[in-house]
C-alpha cells in the first residue's frame, strides 16, 4: 500500500498535483486535519487494503491549528510501519503573487494585519516540519501546469511499479539551471553543432545532428563516463528507499548536445527494472 503526501506552499500548485494523482486512480483526499493521519493510516492498514492500495493526502497551513503536532503525528506512522512519501511544491515569492494577482484568491493566512508577501514568509515557516521530511522538493517558479503534472505523474509512476524512476532532462543554460534536479551534468565542453551551418536550425533528436555527435570522440566518452558513474551510485540511492532521480544534462542553448546526449543515457537505461522518462525543456512548447 503506498500513500504520497502532497504539501506545499499555497499557489505552488497543490491542486494540481492532487488531480493529477487522482487521474492516474490514486484514491485522493483534500486537506486531511494532520492529526487524523495515524487513524487513517491504521483504517487503511486494516479495512481498506484489500479494496485501494494507492493514497494520496494534502496537508497544508489550512491546517494551521495541527501542525505543530505534526512531527510527533509523522513519528506515529513510522512506529506503525507505514510506508508513505513526502512531495513538497514550493515557489518563489514572485512567482506566488503574481499567481494570487491573476487568480485573484485570498491567501489563507492574509487579513487586515497581515500582507500577501508577509503570509507567504509564515506560511514557510509553519510547513517546516513537512518541507524538512519531503522525500520530493519541487520548486514550480518557473513550472507550467501541464509540466508539473507531468512530473508528478512520472514520481507517482514509480511508486505505483514499485521501481525507481529515472527522469533524464536536457535543459540549456542561458535559461536557467532546473531548480528540482538531483543531478547537474554540464556538457558544454564538447563540440557543438550550433557553429555547423547545416546542423544549427536541427536539434539533437534530428539524424544529422546524431551523426555528427556519434562522430565525436569526446561525446561517446562523456555518455560512457556518466552511465559508469550513474551506475555505481543509483544502487545506492535505491539501498535509501529513494523513488525518484532526476538527472540533467545542460549545454548553452539546450538544442543540440544535452539533448543528444540525454535521450542516449535514457535508452541505455531502459529496460533494466527501472521506470525511465525523458524530457528536453527547452524543445516543449
Amino acid at each position: 500500500m503506498k500513500l504520497i503526501i502532497i504539501s506545499g506552499l499555497s499557489g505552488s500548485g497543490k491542486s494540481i498535483a492532487l488531480n493529477a494523482l487522482e487521474d492516474m486512480e490514486y484514491y485522493c483526499i483534500d486537506n486531511l486535519p494532520a492529526v487524523l493521519l495515524p487513524q487513517f493510516a491504521a483504517n487503511l492498514n486494516d479495512d481498506l487494503k484489500h479494496v485501494i492500495d494507492h493514497f494520496a493526502i494534502s496537508i497544508d497551513s489550512r491546517n494551521r491549528t495541527f501542525l505543530q503536532s505534526l512531527p510527533s503525528v509523522l513519528d506515529k506512522l513510522d512506529d506503525l510501519g507505514f510506508e508513505y512519501r513526502i512531495v513538497f511544491l514550493k515557489a518563489d515569492d514572485r512567482s506566488l503573487v503574481r499567481r494570487f494577482s491573476e487568480t485573484r484568491r485570498k491567501h489563507p493566512l492574509t487579513n487586515e494585519q497581515v500582507t500577501l508577501l508577509e503570509g507567504i514568509e509564515l506560511e514557510r515557516q509553519l510547513l517546516i516540519p513537512l518541507s524538512d521530511r519531503a522525500t520530493k522538493v519541487l520548486d514550480t517558479s518557473d513550472t507550467t501546469p501541464h509540466e508539473l503534472r507531468s512530473l508528478i505523474r512520472d514520481y507517482a509512476g514509480g511508486e505505483v511499479d514499485n521501481q525507481l524512476s529515472l527522469l533524464f532532462q536536457s535543459f540549456g543554460y542561458k535559461h536557467g539551471t532546473p531548480l528540482d534536479a538531483d543531478f547537474v551534468f554540464d556538457v558544454r565542453c564538447l563540440p557543438n553543432p550550433y557553429w555547423q551551418e547545416d546542423l544549427r536550425h536541427l536539434t539533437g533528436l534530428d539524424t544529422l545532428v546524431r551523426d555528427y555527435l556519434n562522430g565525436q570522440d569526446s561525446v561517446q566518452r562523456m555518455i560512457d563516463h556518466l552511465q559508469e558513474f550513474l551506475e555505481t551510485w543509483l544502487p545506492n540511492f535505491q539501498a535509501e528507499n529513494r523513488s525518484y532521480i532526476s538527472i540533467a544534462i545542460g549545454c548553452t542553448g539546450g538544442q543540440h548536445r544535452s539533448v543528444y546526449i540525454t535521450d542516449c543515457l535514457s535508452k541505455r537505461f531502459c529496460g533494466r527494472n527501472l521506470s525511465v522518462f525523458t524530457r528536453h525543456r527547452e524543445l516543449q512548447e
